[in-house]
């Protein structure tokens, strides 16, 4: 499922067969306003509707949302795991290695997995999740010495 703004955040919970709370429907707006969150980047966007949240009920709202499919994690190389809405169509990332801007890119073929490895050792593919690093448009056409 790929994210759709027109459901509602509680449709979207009780869809995932989660108990709707105001901190879990907080949580899923600000993955709705930050496309590529880390739990920290949600806290924050989480504060500032619901400042009684703690850290500790993001963490556990995002955990619940991952376990129930309603959240992807990835986890780009030395940085922080960062939550997306986007789910169960096989994309992948490109992450700016000079600033850390993340993007989605469709899937290079279309269908999961989109990838195949030159030997499968007998396994049978569901997915295939790969990150592209590399620089960005803004960052390539800043001059060396902002970045």
């Amino acid at each position: 499922m790929t994210d759709t703004p027109a459901i509602d955040a509680a449709d979207r919970l009780r869809g995932a067969g989660l108990r709707v709370t105001e901190p879990r429907r907080a949580v899923v707006e600000a993955l709705r306003e930050r496309a590529h969150a880390s739990a920290d980047e949600v806290y924050t966007i989480v504060g500032r509707s619901l400042p009684g949240t703690s850290l500790q009920s993001v963490y556990n709202a995002l955990g619940d949302f991952v376990d129930a499919g309603l959240v992807r994690r990835i986890e780009p190389a030395g940085r922080p795991g960062l939550f997306e809405l986007r789910v169960a169509d096989n994309h992948h990332h490109l992450i700016c290695s000079v600033c850390g801007a993340v993007e989605d890119v469709d899937c290079v073929v279309g269908e999961a997995p989109c990838l195949t490895p030159s030997d499968a050792l007998g396994y049978t593919l569901h997915v295939a999740e790969v990150t592209f690093y590399g620089v960005c448009p803004a960052c390539a056409a800043a001059p060396a010495s902002a970045r």
